[in-house]
C-alpha cells in the first residue's frame, strides 16, 4: 500500500525543481496522489477495511488542501500538474 522509494524519488526529480526538494507543493501533491491510487486499489479488494478507508479520505483531504494552496499562488503550475496527474479538479 505504501509508496515505494524508487518511486518516491521518480516523483520528486519529475515534479520538484531539485533532486532534493520533497517539500515544495507540486512534489507532496504528486506523491499523495500516488499513495491515493494504491489505497484505492488495495480498498477494491478489501472491501470492508474501515481503517485504511477512513486514512484514505484524509490522505484525500491534505491532497484537497494542497490544491487549494498551489491554485491560489500559481494557477499555470496548478493546472500543469492538474492535466500532468489526470486529475479531475
Amino acid at each position: 500500500m505504501s509508496i515505494t522509494t524508487e518511486r518516491k524519488k521518480e516523483l520528486v526529480t519529475k515534479y520538484g525543481e531539485a533532486e532534493t526538494d520533497t517539500g515544495s507543493t507540486s512534489v507532496q501533491i504528486a506523491i499523495l496522489s500516488e499513495r491515493i491510487r494504491n489505497l484505492t486499489e488495495h480498498l477494491r479488494v478489501h472491501q470492508k477495511d474501515f481503517a485504511t478507508r477512513r486514512g484514505l479520505l484524509k490522505i484525500i483531504g491534505q491532497r484537497r488542501r494542497l490544491q487549494n494552496y498551489l491554485h491560489k499562488h500559481s494557477p499555470e503550475v496548478y493546472a500543469e500538474l492538474i492535466k500532468d496527474l489526470q486529475l479531475r479538479r
